[in-house]
C-alpha cells in the first residue's frame, strides 16, 4: 500500500533539522508565473490587500519609492493589447532580420552589433517573444482580468527599481497565498513610447515604468 505523502505545514519561527515547509516557504516555493486567467472579476478588497503586501516592501530610508496604478476596466486592457501590439510590429520591422535573406543581409549585422550594446532588451528570449507578439501568435497581458502598474519613483534613496521589485515580489506572493496567479509583464515598457498612455497612468518624471503584474 502507498505511502500517502506527508503534506503537513511546520509551524514558523522555529527550525530543526529534516523539518518539513512552513506556509511562508510553501507559498514561495510553490509560486509560478501565469499565463493563461479565467473571465472572473477580482474583488477590489482582494487587490486592496495585496496592494498592502507591496506597500510594507522594505526599501532604503523606508522612502517607499512606488506608486501603484490598477487597472480593471476590460476595454482599457483591450486598448493596451491592440497598442502593444502595434508598436511591437512596428518595431519587429526595423530590427527582425530573420524575415527573409534581403532583410538577414541589411539588417543582420546592425542588429548583432545593437543587441551588444543592448544585451538584456535583444537577448534571444525578449527577441523571440518580440518575434511572437508581432505576429499575433501570444497575447501581451494574457487576458488577464486585472494589471498592476508598479511606477518607480527615480528620487528615492539608493536603488529605487530594486525596491521596487521588492515590492512587487511581495504582492506576487501574497497573491499566490491568496489563491491568485500573477505574472510579471516587461513588454509594458513598450507602451510607455506612447506619450498618451504615458499622460493617462501619470507616468512622468519623477516616475518611469518598466514592469507591471497581471494577476487573476
Amino acid at each position: 500500500m502507498k505511502k500517502k505523502p506527508d503534506t503537513t505545514l511546520s509551524p514558523l519561527y522555529t527550525y530543526h533539522e529534516g523539518m518539513n515547509w512552513n506556509p511562508v516557504e510553501k507559498v514561495i516555493f510553490e509560486r509560478r508565473s501565469i499565463r493563461v486567467f479565467r473571465k472572473k472579476d477580482v474583488p477590489d478588497s482582494l487587490i486592496k490587500r495585496i496592494l498592502e503586501a507591496g506597500r510594507f516592501a522594505p526599501s532604503a530610508g523606508n522612502c517607499q519609492p512606488w506608486k501603484f496604478v490598477v487597472i480593471k476596466d476590460p476595454q482599457v486592457i483591450e486598448q493596451m493589447e491592440r497598442d502593444t501590439i502595434r508598436i511591437t510590429r512596428l518595431l519587429m520591422w526595423f530590427i527582425d532580420y530573420e524575415r527573409g535573406p534581403v532583410r538577414r543581409i541589411l539588417l543582420g549585422t546592425p542588429v548583432r552589433l545593437l543587441a551588444r550594446l543592448v544585451p538584456n532588451m535583444l537577448h534571444p528570449i525578449p527577441f523571440n517573444l518580440l518575434q511572437r507578439i508581432a505576429s499575433g501568435s501570444v497575447p501581451v497581458y494574457h487576458n488577464a482580468p486585472v494589471i498592476i502598474l508598479l511606477l518607480v519613483d527615480k528620487r528615492g534613496v539608493g536603488t529605487p527599481s530594486l525596491d521596487a521589485g521588492i515590492c512587487g515580489q511581495n504582492m506576487v506572493l501574497a497573491a499566490h497565498s491568496l489563491g491568485l496567479g500573477t505574472c510579471w509583464i516587461g513588454m509594458i515598457t513598450l507602451l510607455m513610447k506612447m506619450k498618451k498612455w504615458r499622460k493617462r497612468f501619470g507616468v512622468t518624471y519623477p516616475f518611469t515604468l518598466d514592469d507591471c503584474l497581471i494577476l487573476g
